[in-house]
């Protein structure tokens, strides 16, 4: 029984069929490959920021700037006579639309950021559509304001492991928050201030938008943090130290 032999069998296959499986592997490596390049796995953890130094009373106060300019002259006021800078991420299309504005700002002293050309979703981007959406906004600053920024604050603070590696590989740290006024809602003023000090740590970030209830609530805001001991400072101060 162990004298049996096995037989194969062979299936002739013609030359068009081989040539069309040949090419169809071909296909498929070169589509796999295409993908894994866009995709670009994340192997060193890199992750967004959502406060500084938890050992040091300090908080920073960002002001997100997509749409609207009418308060940001009331806010700006305040925060002169407060004597605090703080730190605004701007959106492409609204520093074309109000580059004397912008250029204000920054010549006030205070830190500009980058906020993406346009509010468009992150995590949806393809890695070419995320890189010109912050590439693009990085050159109109500089040519606007002078000034190279290096923080990256994600529209509509959508990121995942990808949107935070391809900021990095750019230069940018990813920035978001730890106290959300959440004014685009319009809240009295009094619901931002409690938000907002609730909420008040060391190494605090505070999240806000121009809006009418942000800047009435201002100076009461500032007033109470410091009175609770923080010192504001700008987010690179906050984050002095760490990831430099």
């Amino acid at each position: 029984m162990f004298n049996k032999k096995i037989k194969f069998y062979f299936i002739p296959l013609h030359r068009g069929v081989l040539l069309g499986i040949l090419f169809l592997l071909i296909a498929i490596s070169f589509l796999a490959n295409s993908f894994m390049n866009e995709v670009e796995p994340v192997f060193n953890e890199v992750k967004p920021y959502y406060h500084g130094s938890e050992d040091k009373a300090e908080m920073a106060l960002t002001i997100n700037v997509a749409w609207g300019q009418e308060h940001i002259p009331q806010m700006l006021k305040v925060l002169k006579e407060k004597e605090v800078k703080a730190t605004f991420f701007f959106i492409g299309r609204w520093v074309e639309k109000f580059p004397e504005l912008t250029k204000q700002i920054a010549e006030g002293g205070h830190e500009i950021g980058n906020h993406g050309y346009r509010h468009s979703h992150p995590n949806q981007l393809s890695k070419q559509a995320l890189t010109n959406l912050i590439k693009k906004n990085e050159e109109l600053l500089i040519e606007v304001t002078g000034h190279q920024t290096k923080l990256f604050a994600p529209p509509y603070g959508e990121y995942n492991d990808r949107v935070v590696k391809i900021a990095d590989d750019l230069g940018y740290r990813t920035i978001l928050w730890t106290a959300d006024t959440i004014d685009w809602q319009r809240p009295a003023p009094e619901v931002i201030i409690s938000r907002i000090t609730k909420k008040a740590s060391n190494g605090g970030i505070v999240l806000m938008h121009p809006t009418a209830p942000t800047a009435k609530s201002l100076p009461t805001m500032i007033d109470k943090l410091r009175k609770e001991g923080y010192e504001l400072v700008t987010v690179t101060q906050l984050l002095m130290g760490q990831g430099d």
